[in-house]
């Protein structure tokens, strides 16, 4: 499903260059569920980054399903992201005035869905994700946990066949941090690759295997 090769970016800051990733060579199949890890500065928020179309490389390979994606314009990679990837992050990013239900209608706004298709699979979504009875609630009327499930529910709307979880039980108690890696399991277990950026080594131990990043290159990449 996704192949780099010799993948290379670098940062400026004022005149000094600043090589993040140093020539990562990986692959990822369908229906696999990775979990990246590294220390702090070891490139991971950036592979992640570019492996979900947020951020270009300098020079290397990325191909998805077979479609070399790396000189792509900027809009080209909006509708791709859009089309194939779902994000989960840390803080939730729910916007505080909406309810859960518009929080999670968002992304098909923007992709021109018809109102009440949008209610309709929202809906959908958050039943998926066991929120069923609360989706008409405000995100500060939600836990923690709640909240990520809402955007699980958002990243699931659109159906997307990847999705990438940035450190998703941060934020959470231990307990709900457990029920959220279930969900992730579920999906998993659905059918959805699942790449997800973590530096807890227990929740890594929920993929089947581990990306190790240090100083911008893959020191170790086997089972988990």
């Amino acid at each position: 499903m996704i192949s780099l090769r010799d993948v290379h970016k670098s940062y400026r800051n004022g005149t000094l260059s600043l090589e993040v990733l140093k020539g990562v060579t990986a692959e990822i199949g369908a229906r696999e569920f990775v979990a990246i890890m590294g220390p702090s500065g070891s490139g991971k928020s950036t592979l992640m980054n570019i492996l979900g179309c947020l951020d270009t490389l300098d020079t290397g390979v990325y191909e998805l399903n077979g479609q070399r994606i790396d000189g792509l314009s900027a809009n080209e990679l909006t509708r791709l992201r859009n089309r194939h990837f779902g994000f989960v992050f840390q803080m939730f990013n729910l916007i505080p005035r909406l309810s859960a239900l518009r929080n999670v209608e968002l992304p098909m706004i923007y992709g021109h869905v018809v109102p009440s298709e949008r209610r309709r699979r929202a809906a959908d979504a958050l039943e998926r994700v066991g929120l069923a009875e609360r989706m008409h609630h405000a995100p500060s009327q939600l836990s923690g946990g709640q909240q990520q499930r809402v955007a699980i529910a958002r990243a699931l709307v659109n159906d997307p066949g990847i999705l990438i979880a940035d450190e998703p039980t941060g934020s959470l108690d231990s307990a709900s941090g457990n029920e959220i890696m279930g969900i992730f399991d579920a999906l998993h277990r659905q059918g959805k690759t699942i790449i997800m950026v973590t530096h807890d080594n227990e929740i890594a131990t929920h993929a089947e295997r581990k990306i190790q990043l240090r100083d911008g290159l893959i020191i170790k990449d086997g089972a988990s």
